[in-house]
């Protein structure tokens, strides 16, 4: 087990040498053992090409539009946003053992998220018109989510979502954490030992955001010796990563936080501990805020 705090919670942009890779978290840098992401740019008429190895991968199109050549098919304009706060979004998963091709279409950026795994499942398209959008949590901690590979999705560890918090609100509230697998008698999960990635965008280019980090007793690296208490502070393009621990989010006034997740684990799943002394919160909630959706999700296409 490693050591974390705030100098290697977070990842800032610039830490890789290809000139195409914005940010990038790789599972020797992040200290675990499945997720690899990146955050990538083309220019018009440009590529990229990559074998998936042993690892499933989702491509999320931030903003322009890609077309993606493959052993396992062939899928064009994936992606119509101009921006992450403009509309729904795109994604392609793939397979481990897939080689491809990413055309850029227009001059885009786009997330690759990848998970370790011994399992195959088919390509699928995620289009906007698949994509489930939940407004959760109420008063000061209303926010959007939209469901990109959600639990139950055909494939192994992979969930992806994106989620919106308007300024002066908090996300990820009450605060939860899934470092543990835990099971009832059925077998059913309660609680997932999961890795996390969060990537942020802000919509104003001088935003950032608060995240905080804290590990409960019963957590690994707590149980360790290696305890986490930490108090972030993400801008645009930077990765928090969420190894263990609760990890509520705070988006100032004024500002529209933005972050991409990325988990991966012991199940395909989102089952989580909340810490029980902020629970009572969500029974105080009068109201959500009219902000959310931010913006039109009537809009499909």
């Amino acid at each position: 087990m490693r050591k974390y705090d705030v100098d290697n919670l977070i990842v800032h942009p610039g830490n890789s040498t290809d000139p195409d890779i914005v940010v990038e978290v790789t599972p020797a840098a992040a200290g675990w053992d499945y997720i690899h992401f990146q955050l990538r740019r083309l220019s018009a008429q440009h590529s990229w090409s990559y074998a998936t190895g042993d690892y499933e991968m989702a491509i999320v199109p931030l903003s322009g539009s890609i077309r993606v050549e493959s052993d396992r098919g062939q899928w064009a304009h994936i992606g119509v946003r101009e921006s992450v706060f403009s509309g729904l979004p795109y994604a392609l998963y793939l397979s481990r053992h897939t080689s491809l091709t990413v055309y850029a279409e227009s001059e885009c950026e786009y997330a690759v998220a990848l998970a370790s795994t011994d399992q195959d499942h088919e390509p699928r398209l995620v289009t906007p018109d698949d994509i489930k959008v939940e407004i959760r949590g109420g008063d000061h901690a209303t926010r959007q989510i939209n469901n990109i590979i959600p639990p139950g999705f055909p494939c192994h560890r992979l969930v992806v979502v994106e989620v919106y918090t308007p300024g002066g609100n908090w996300s990820s509230y009450p605060p939860h954490k899934h470092d543990v697998h835990k099971t009832n008698p059925t077998g059913n999960v309660l609680e997932a030992d999961l890795e996390e990635v969060y990537f942020y965008k802000l919509d104003r280019p001088e935003g950032f955001a608060f995240q905080r980090i804290y590990t409960a007793p019963e957590s690994p690296l707590q149980q360790a010796g290696f305890p986490i208490d930490a108090v972030l502070l993400p801008r645009n393009n930077d990765v928090v990563l969420v190894p263990e621990g609760y990890h509520p989010v705070s988006s100032p006034p004024g500002y529209t936080t933005y972050y991409l997740n990325v988990l991966a684990g012991s199940a395909q799943s989102l089952a989580n501990s909340e810490d029980a002394r902020y629970t009572w919160v969500r029974e105080s909630y009068q109201s959500r805020d009219p902000r959310v959706p931010i913006y039109d999700i009537t809009r499909r296409s």
